[in-house]
């Protein structure tokens, strides 16, 4: 039998790219849902997926969403990813937070009929205050780290690629983490806050090496070689289930999108690639995965994890984890 893994997408709109970028023009900007959502659940249903879709509270608000949101809850599993994707959440007061996952829960309860049971802070934030609320709310799982050394790296790479400057770099000095991220598990553990107990199902990064395999990273490497992008990414699942890992790979919608399909969004990675050629090499990607694993929902694979009864504990206190001096020791 196959392992079992998870296929996520984190489902950001134009306007929370251009906001991070510090376009004060953001909040005009026009919506690619309609243009990629069916390009998304169209590369999903080829390959057989369901996968769990993080969803933004202000996009699922508007009525304009509701038909592709209606379109992807009819299939797949949908998440709370905060309320305005706002990458400071994670210095909020607990009172806030609250407000914000709560807001996102109804929006996307009404836009799809679905109630998430799992969220994913923006820009991989997270806190104590985000595990108490989501403990008290309910949430079956949490799945906002990524443990890589490559966070400063990639806020250096974002910080040249867009407009911000002064005060909106400094706001934005933790986007993408902290070289100590690295040293977090791979392997999804639980968190414990306050006597209670949450699933974390990290991001999964190269065994070892703690560098990305999601698929944009996979997609940037891929404009110098492909033939390197695929031999990475069938490398790191190797790896992973050398490590025993069930990894658990995210999309985004650029991953889908060409240059002219969103040409104000050059300073993503791969966006100079063409939506088609995107498509061939996501698909090669998504092939070697379930080649690999048995693919789920970052739902259906917390729930398998919780059944094997062997997820190591970790506590979390005072916005730090405990247990960090350890996390070199393991997977």
């Amino acid at each position: 039998m196959k392992p079992v893994a998870s296929l996520s997408l984190d489902l950001d709109d134009r306007w929370s790219y251009l906001r991070t970028a510090g376009d004060t023009g953001w909040a005009d900007a026009s919506s690619y849902l309609p243009l990629v959502v069916p390009r998304i659940l169209d590369t999903l249903a080829q390959h057989g997926l369901r996968a769990t879709v993080f969803v933004v509270g202000r996009d699922a608000a508007r009525d304009s969403n509701r038909d592709v949101l209606t379109a992807i809850a009819d299939r797949h599993e949908v998440g709370n990813h905060s309320f305005d994707h706002d990458q400071t959440i994670h210095r909020w007061p607990e009172e806030k937070l609250e407000d914000d996952v709560a807001r996102t829960e109804d929006a996307i309860e009404t836009a799809t009929g679905a109630k998430p049971e799992g969220f994913r802070g923006p820009g991989y934030t997270l806190s104590a205050a985000t595990l108490r609320v989501l403990l008290r709310r309910g949430y079956v799982y949490d799945a906002s780290t990524l443990p890589s050394y490559l966070g400063p790296l990639a806020r250096a790479f974002y910080f040249r690629a867009t407009k911000l400057e002064g005060s909106e770099r400094d706001a934005r000095g933790e986007l993408f983490g902290s070289f100590a991220d690295g040293r977090r598990p791979l392997k999804p553990y639980s968190w414990l806050v306050d006597g209670g107990e949450l699933l974390e199902v990290p991001v999964t990064t190269f065994p070892g090496v703690k560098v990305p395999i999601h698929v944009s990273y996979v997609l940037h490497l891929a404009r110098y070689s492909p033939r390197l992008a695929r031999l990475y990414v069938e490398g790191a699942l190797r790896a992973c289930r050398a490590a025993g890992i069930g990894p658990s790979v995210l999309l985004h919608p650029p991953d889908f999108l060409g240059p002219d399909d969103a040409p104000d969004l050059d300073f993503f990675p791969g966006m100079g690639t063409h939506a088609a050629v995107k498509r061939d090499l996501v698909d090669a990607y998504l092939t070697a995965f379930t080649d690999h694993y048995d693919v789920r929902t970052v739902g259906e694979h917390a729930r398998e994890l919780r059944r094997s009864g062997t997820l190591r504990r970790i506590r979390f206190e005072n916005g730090e984890p405990a247990a960090s001096r350890s996390y070199g020791a393991h997977a």
